[in-house]
């Protein structure tokens, strides 16, 4: 049998004034929200899920680099993109000064190479993410040289005003007055070239590298035109020439033991 305060206590006032309440909250809120709707009735903006998840970045990356070419390392697998400076892209031609064309991408990627090899590691301090994801970075060498002013200074990248605010002008100037590199003859700037041709080099695809992952890696496993697979030791006649694609299969050996067992054979010259 029931109680009549319990009673009270459910069908009362009491009980009937928070339901009241409740319910001309909610009707408040949906006018609100219908309002708010009818004023703002455009669509609703985009949100990119690559915006939203990041890598986050590392403050600095250091190791033995890879040279990709002239503007591009890879350390520890990560791609670095020189911060500020444009180098020409590996399939790029240029004039020399007696106007006769030459691989100056190749040469560019070259020259970076030699400099990294000559005062390893490398180091990288993060400035941004570039659209392939690429970690953009301003690079030193273990003895403090700053690499990207090295470029411009040896003529062998130009400065990127677009991204570098004139930071590596006056080497630049340097450069075009002593004609270094790619002064000496006729050039596109990278960025016209690449316009030019339409071209877009796949960071994940790179035509060449040179270098080695690994430090003492410094074995050339090239393939040959008619599908011959040769190794080049440092010291012999074409070594410094041999240049590696790695999309064609070619690849880098840690030593002569390792490149015969994997079914090269020594250039004999």
């Amino acid at each position: 049998m029931r109680r009549a305060g319990a009673r009270r206590f459910q069908d009362g006032p009491r009980a009937r004034f928070p339901l009241r309440l409740v319910l001309v909250t909610v009707a408040a809120v949906s006018a609100l929200v219908t309002q708010f709707l009818m004023h703002n009735s455009g669509p609703l903006p985009e949100v990119s899920l690559q915006n939203i998840i990041k890598p986050r970045p590392a403050a600095t990356i250091a190791g033995v680099a890879s040279v990709i070419d002239g503007d591009t390392i890879e350390i520890h697998g990560r791609r670095v993109r020189f911060n500020g400076i444009d180098a020409p892209e590996s399939r790029q031609y240029c004039d020399d000064a007696k106007g006769f064309e030459y691989p100056c991408g190749r040469r560019s990627a070259e020259a970076l190479d030699k400099f990294l090899a000559a005062s390893r590691p490398v180091q990288c301090a993060f400035v941004a993410w570039d659209r392939y994801g690429r970690f953009v970075g301003n690079c030193t060498r273990a003895d403090g040289a700053d690499v990207a002013a090295w470029m411009v200074g040896q003529g062998q990248a130009l400065d990127w005003p677009k991204y570098s605010n004139g930071a590596y002008a006056a080497p630049q100037a340097r450069a075009q007055a002593a004609k270094l590199g790619l002064w000496v003859g006729n050039f596109q700037a990278p960025w016209d070239w690449r316009a030019q041709h339409n071209h877009v080099q796949a960071p994940s695809a790179p035509t060449f590298a040179l270098g080695s992952g690994n430090a003492g890696c410094n074995i050339k496993g090239n393939i040959s035109a008619e599908g011959e697979r040769i190794y080049h030791v440092p010291g012999q006649k074409y070594y410094g020439v041999t240049v590696i694609n790695l999309a064609k299969g070619e690849r880098w050996f840690c030593s002569e033991a390792e490149a015969v067992a994997a079914g090269w054979r020594k250039f004999k010259l």
